[in-house]
């Protein structure tokens, strides 16, 4: 009798210990939860979405390790992706919101902030990480993301359906961090334009319209046997100069729009398109896709002028393209593109190295 008495006395003392840890830990993870902003692995993420009061918004969708997709539109750019994953990686909470500024934190965070929702990847039953089953992609967070400090060194955060908003800072980074969290699609896109190696390129026509004598198509065969056109008469071209030819087509290899201009006023957008192209090239690869960009003069900048004392008609560090199948307006560099506008008598042997 005394045997089974002290049983239940010991079974009863375990049970009270087991529910003070249970209500413990329960109200330890609740608070955690309340301020737990970070992502503790990044490679488990397969969806951000994030939208604004403004009617903005953009989702990341990771295709493949290293491969976004921005509204399932556009190719991310890895680099941006990169910078916000390490963010969600590295978040710390400083403090709370101090109680006199609580409510005016909370509706400024009501009427200006950021909605980020984070999917991962998670597995119905995982023992330790040794033993995953049956995964699927689960929403895991949401919170908001607010303005600056006044310290420019945090910024406001806070979960979703809490009340106690955050001061979150980046360790080690000087500033905030609300900028990474843009709900534009425009600064999520990858601006390539070309990304050809010398064999994945097929056929490459160049055609300058004020100079029509001037246009060529440059021909893959293979076995680095390349044949120049002249389209004037498509006549073969004999006499060039090889190693300008590989020059020219070696820079496909990266090639990038400075800035998208798709927002800029219809009706001076419209004149522009609607003027003389500068240079149309249009890249076949060896699967058979094309892409085309066609470039516009941009006017030079007021006060700029030629050795003798002109006006420069046109702008001699930028022009306008469309790409994209005609779907994006963008201003590219000189800088970059240069290699690549090149007329046909670039390529004879006894032409100057420069235009």
């Amino acid at each position: 009798m005394k045997k089974n008495k002290t049983i239940f006395i010991v079974f009863i003392a375990l049970a009270l210990i087991a529910l003070v840890l249970w209500l413990t830990q329960s109200a330890t993870t609740f608070r955690r939860s309340l301020s737990d902003f970070s992502v503790s692995d990044t490679s488990t993420i397969t969806r951000i979405f994030m939208s604004d009061k403004n009617n903005n918004s953009v989702t990341l969708n990771k295709k493949s390790p290293g491969l976004w997709m921005v509204n399932d539109k556009y190719l991310a750019q890895n680099q941006s992706v990169g910078l916000l994953l390490k963010t969600m990686l590295q978040l710390e909470v400083q403090q709370p919101v101090a109680k006199a500024a609580h409510d005016n934190i909370i509706k400024e965070l009501a009427v200006n902030s950021v909605k980020v929702e984070i999917y991962q990847m998670v597995y119905r039953i995982d023992l330790f990480g040794a033993i995953r089953w049956f995964p699927h992609e689960k929403l895991t967070k949401v919170y908001y993301v607010g303005g600056a400090t006044p310290s420019n060194q945090g910024c406001f955060m806070l979960m979703q359906n809490s009340s106690e908003p955050f001061i979150v800072c980046l360790p080690g980074f000087r500033g905030f961090v609300s900028p990474r969290y843009s709900p534009i699609e425009k600064y999520w896109r990858n601006y390539n334009v070309f990304k050809k190696t010398i064999p994945e390129i097929a056929v490459v026509k160049v055609d300058i319209p004020s100079t029509p004598d001037y246009s060529y198509e440059v021909r893959n065969n293979g076995n680095n046997k390349f044949v120049l056109i002249s389209l004037a008469d498509q006549k073969e071209v004999e006499n060039y100069d090889t190693l300008k030819l590989l020059n020219f087509l070696s820079g496909f290899r990266n090639l990038n729009y400075e800035a998208l201009l798709n927002d800029m006023d219809k009706a001076r957008k419209d004149s522009i398109l609607n003027s003389q192209p500068f240079i149309i090239i249009t890249l076949t690869d060896t699967a058979g896709v094309s892409k085309t960009i066609t470039t516009f003069h941009k006017q030079g900048p007021s006060g700029q002028l030629d050795p003798k004392g002109a006006p420069l008609p046109y702008d001699l560090d930028r022009l306008y393209a469309s790409v994209n199948d005609g779907q994006d307006f963008t201003i590219i560099q000189y800088f970059t593109f240069d290699k690549v506008l090149r007329p046909k008598p670039f390529f004879f042997k006894d032409a100057p190295s420069k235009k």
